[in-house]
């Protein structure tokens, strides 16, 4: 069969080949040309050594960070195409690098220590399609299955175990059975790796098309990296707003949101608390008072853990801390708000309620909306006329008050701090002469 290739990877194909090297595209470029999809990136394998690759490219800007794993980096116009001289690893010492690389002549070896069947694919327009373990039959049954033996892979590098689920939840493969009982008895491995990759491949997963049905299937393998999660799981709501217990609900509220990492880590912890904080009343109706900031405490403990972004950690954070606040059409709590989050985080608030609503139970779902919506006017009505809800929105500055004769920091912070109570409670306009007479009116330099 022939694979549509881009004129840059028909480029190092031809000068390998005038070289009288063997070299292919391989792994997940062929997969997705597969399938019909547009590659992002090329990857190359060959019986070349990286010194001969440097010699072919010599005429061409090379990279040699990977040169002792074997990789060459070569530029053609605006892109990287990474060549790796064929390899065949020994022993891995920690769950996730072989102790040392070897190099081989023989592709067959170089492909048999790949992850999954659909990534061991190789091609070029010379020799076609090279599947030498059923990498296509496999993609064209959307199978996802190990290359040999699937405890080994694991072994080999446990980070393999969230590609599976990436993959699943991407492409939405289904799991071999003896690929999916290795996941199971080689989960606890990911606990030897590093908390960036482990986000990184949460973000992926979680932003699948297919996230719920990870999320529901492979949860005892989610909960080796979040063991948090696991008392949501099976915990009953008997509450009207409520028709899923705790677990199902934060799927289905993963599910509701859009596949933005932030937006789906929100909704995977907005609730994660609520197991602590559960009561019942002498009706028999469960009650989860305060958990919106118990549980924005518990996810900064998970998100600190797991590496992420200090600044990625605070929208959650705040998002999570607001989830659950009702609001309508209050101009004054709106702004409130705004002043406390900012709009941006205001508009993913707005989504994260809403995925929220469509998780409960339909017991005043209408009513909620409405409200959401009301919201969501006033707040782009007060954004569109650029109406006061931050000091820096304020007609007036700490200058304006150094000018009127005060000095002290504080004491400037204090009053500014109260002119946009009064600005955000329409007690007064914005409007700079208007909050000079007030500070003359009530405060007086030191």
């Amino acid at each position: 069969m022939i694979i549509d290739i881009p004129d840059g990877v028909r480029l190092i194909l031809n000068e390998m080949e005038k070289s009288k090297f063997e070299c292919y595209a391989v792994g997940g470029a062929v997969r997705d040309s597969l399938e019909g999809k547009i590659p992002k990136d090329w990857d190359f394998t060959t019986n070349a050594l990286p010194k001969e690759i440097l010699k072919v490219f010599s005429g061409y800007h090379v990279f040699r960070l990977g040169e002792k794993f074997g990789t060459i980096s070569v530029k053609i116009e605006d892109k990287i195409y990474e060549i790796t001289t064929y390899r065949k690893d020994s022993d891995y010492t920690d769950f996730r690098h072989p102790g040392n690389v070897s190099f081989t002549s023989s592709l067959n070896e170089d492909l048999r220590r790949r992850d999954f069947t659909v990534n061991a694919m190789a091609y070029n327009d010379k020799d076609g399609l090279i599947d030498l373990y059923g990498g296509r039959s496999d993609l064209e049954n959307k199978i996802l299955r190990c290359v040999g033996d699937p405890g080994q892979r694991f072994s080999e590098d446990a980070l393999r175990i969230l590609r599976a689920l990436r993959f699943t939840s991407v492409y939405k493969y289904k799991i071999e059975n003896n690929t999916s009982a290795a996941l199971f008895n080689q989960k606890s491995l990911l606990k030897c790796i590093a908390a960036e990759r482990i986000s990184a491949e949460l973000n992926r997963i979680l932003c699948g098309e297919h996230a719920a049905y990870i999320l529901k299937d492979f949860q005892d393998i989610i909960e080796v990296i979040m063991p948090e999660i696991q008392p949501m799981i099976g915990l009953t709501q008997n509450n009207p707003h409520h028709d899923k217990d705790v677990w199902q609900h934060t799927v289905s509220a993963i599910y509701n949101i859009e596949p933005d990492p932030l937006l789906r880590i929100t909704m995977l912890l907005h609730d994660i608390a609520k197991p602590e904080r559960k009561t019942t009343d002498r009706h028999n109706i469960d009650h989860f008072k305060g958990h919106p900031e118990f549980s924005a405490l518990t996810a900064e403990k998970i998100l600190k853990r797991l590496k992420y972004p200090s600044k990625f950690i605070d929208t959650v954070l705040m998002l999570i801390k607001y989830h659950d606040i009702r609001m309508g059409g209050n101009s004054k709590q709106i702004k409130t708000i705004l002043r406390e989050i900012g709009p941006d985080c205001f508009g993913k608030l707005l989504k994260v309620q809403k995925a929220d609503i469509l998780a409960q139970s339909l017991n005043m779902r209408e009513e909620k909306l409405a409200r959401l919506d009301c919201t969501k006017k006033v707040f782009d009505s007060i954004v569109k006329e650029k109406q006061c809800f931050s000091l820096k929105d304020l007609d007036i500055k700490g200058s304006d008050l150094i000018d009127m004769g005060f000095t002290e920091g504080k004491e400037i912070g204090k009053i500014l701090n109260y002119l946009l109570e009064l600005t955000i409670d329409n007690k007064i306009q914005n409007d700079k002469q208007q909050l000079k007479q007030i500070i003359s009116s009530l405060f007086t330099p030191v």
